[in-house]
Parts: C-alpha cells; structure tokens; sequence
C-alpha cells in the first residue's frame, strides 16, 4: 500500500467516538441532523438494510427504485445511500451534479459485482467478438458497477432488474442472434429457462480462465452467462428446499432467482425482492412460507406478518456481510461530516461512464 492508499484507508476507518457513543446518542444524533438538514437531506435503504438504519431511511426499496427515488427528488443536496457501492453509484448517474451522494461505509460493496470488472468485461468481449462475430447484445443486471453498466450501454444493451429480467432477455434476442448476461448466472440461466430457451442453449463464460464453457457446437449458444453470483443466494440449497418439504409438508417455498436453477426448480414460488414481500404480504393468514433471500429481509418479514409461520429456507443462514457494513455509527459519522461541511465518502461517476452507463439504464426502461 503507497502512501496516498494509506491515506485514504485511513480517512475512511470509522473514528472511535462513534464506537462508543450509546445507540441512544446515535439515534438522537440522526433525528437532529435530519430534522436541521429538512428535504436537503435524502437518506434511501436498501431492503436488506439492518433495522437500526431502516427506521431512518425517507424510502425503503429495491436499488433501482431508491435511485430513481433520489433523482426524483430535486430539493435533496445530499443523498446518504444505505445500501451497498454499485447502488450509491447508480444513484449518482441518475441524480444532477448539484446533487451528492455518500455511501457511509466504503468498504460496503457487492461480491457478485465484483465478479465481473471493466477489464475482464472488454477482454472477454474481444474473445467472444472472435468466436460468434457482431451477434451479441450485452446485458447487465442492476447489480453491477457504473462501469459495467457504461460498457453495457456503449454497445448497445440495458440493464435489467429481476423483475424485468424476462422482458429485456426476450428484447435482447430480437435485436441480435446471442446475449451476453452479466454479472449473475444464475438470473440469467433462470430466466431464459422460463422463456423456453434450454440449457443446452446456453454456455458459461469464464472471466478467471478467459474460456467459454460449453460442450455441443458453439453456433448453438443463445445465450452466454457470465460465470458470477451472489454469495448469499448460492447458498440455499436442494437439501434446503428438501428438508422443508420433509418437516413441513404445508409450507410454500419461494426464492429469490438469484438462486440456483436446482432451487428455483423445486420451490413453489420464485421472483424478485417486491415479488417476495408482496406474496407475503398477500398471502391467507396462518399461511406457512419458507423463503430464500437475504436474512435482514427475511427477519424483517417475520416480524411485520406475525399471523404467518415464515422461516428462512436455509435456517444457518447468516446476513449480506457487505450489507451489513451501513450501521448507526457509520450512518451518524456521514451525517455529522456533512453537516459540518468536511464531506467524505462522496460516490462520483466519471462524466463519460455515467452518459453510458445512463443509456443502458434508459433503454431498460423503454423496453420495460
């Protein structure tokens, strides 16, 4: 680590007073700051927030939603993204340069949009460029970097959220032969199955070994998933969905389709985060449902619906580590640096990625 890297982790190491100052403070600190800072102030959360930071966000969703949610709103200078880092940076694409936006915790990020960077993106697109010549549109889920999304966009793709995923798949294979699906396999894979397209249709790119996956004659891939996912979707299980099935013969089981094709296969009910909560909020009293997706969401569930037996479907299953890193402290850090006017922690797209990046994002929404 240089010198200007030492600097900067430092900068962001949460000072110690927040530590141990009582939630009690905290919780006093950030009704001030919010009621000093009125509709200045915009504070969006994530579903799979904690609850000490849900109860102070101004609109809780699903990260395009709160995005599009703190573009909207044109009175806020300051937008605190309680979510992870691709959101804060969807957020900023959206929102006009006079406007702000922090992310209380930097080390809050996304594994699965880890998994597919800007340089294995464009060697992987050179790769396959060779194999199936001008036949690929890209496509990129919303939980993917600015720059995924910029690259998506440049070359004539969208984004896709999962609840529009089936409509954008579809899209795509109007406009050309093949589809490249970014970050998630398993969003993809899911979803093209549910349009008819077969597994053996699809082939797997990947990004560590530079390699396409793919047993058969290439000229028959439709689809090209790249080799990602989420750390905690991938963890529910066949033997999860079985268990359930063998305790509790009444209980419905609904997933998220980041899951496993296995998983979503033999689960009742499967679609996106409002998708979930909807069902839930829905269903027949005294209605019994398992439900496979982030942790803080499901806690969230069970307590909001005590007239239904909801469980997690993996029952070891623990929270979104990265999620987790937007807490009270950090969360009061932000505020207070923001209102003393020594801002950190600000997310800015570079000008050219977010034009791009906002075209793919655009387009979804035509399509959609």
């Amino acid at each position: 680590m240089n010198i200007f890297q030492t600097v900067e982790a430092k900068a962001n190491v949460l000072p110690e007073r927040y530590i141990n100052m009582s939630t009690k403070e905290l919780e006093e600190r950030v009704i001030a700051i919010k009621k000093k800072l009125g509709s200045r102030l915009f504070i969006p959360g994530h579903h799979y927030q904690k609850d000490e930071v849900i109860k102070f966000a101004d609109a809780t969703g699903d990260s395009l939603v709160l995005a599009q949610l703190s573009a909207q709103n044109k009175e806020a200078e300051y937008i605190v993204f309680c979510g992870v880092h691709f959101m804060a940076e969807t957020a900023d694409v959206l929102t006009t340069r006079e406007q702000k936006v922090f992310l209380p915790d930097m080390r809050a990020g996304c594994s699965m949009a880890d998994m597919a960077d800007i340089y294995q993106t464009e060697r992987a697109w050179s790769e396959l460029q060779q194999l199936f010549g001008d036949t690929i549109l890209p496509l990129t889920y919303v939980n993917s970097t600015a720059a995924i999304k910029s690259f998506v966009g440049s070359h004539g793709g969208a984004t896709v959220t999962s609840s529009n995923a089936e409509k954008l798949v579809s899209w795509a294979l109007t406009e050309k032969q093949r589809l490249l699906f970014l970050p998630d396999q398993h969003l993809g894979r899911n979803t093209a199955y549910k349009l008819g397209i077969d597994l053996k249709e699809m082939a797997v790119w990947n990004p560590i070994t530079n390699e396409l996956e793919f047993e058969g004659a290439i000229e028959k891939v439709k689809v090209i998933l790249w080799k990602g996912h989420c750390s905690v979707h991938e963890n529910f299980t066949v033997k999860n969905v079985l268990d359930v099935r063998e305790q509790y013969p009444e209980m419905k089981v609904l997933v998220h389709p980041e899951c496993r094709r296995e998983v979503v296969e033999l689960s009742d009910f499967a679609g996106s985060t409002n998708y979930i909560i909807d069902m839930i909020e829905k269903a027949e009293e005294g209605s019994s449902w398992a439900i496979g997706t982030e942790m803080n969401l499901v806690k969230r569930l069970i307590q909001n619906h005590p007239n239904k037996r909801i469980i997690s479907l993996n029952p070891h299953m623990c929270p979104c580590l990265t999620m987790n890193r937007i807490d009270l402290p950090h969360l009061v850090w932000c505020l207070e640096a923001i209102e003393n006017g020594e801002e950190h922690n600000q997310i800015i797209v570079e000008d050219e990625v977010a034009k791009n990046a906002k075209l793919a994002l655009d387009r979804m929404l035509i399509q959609s």
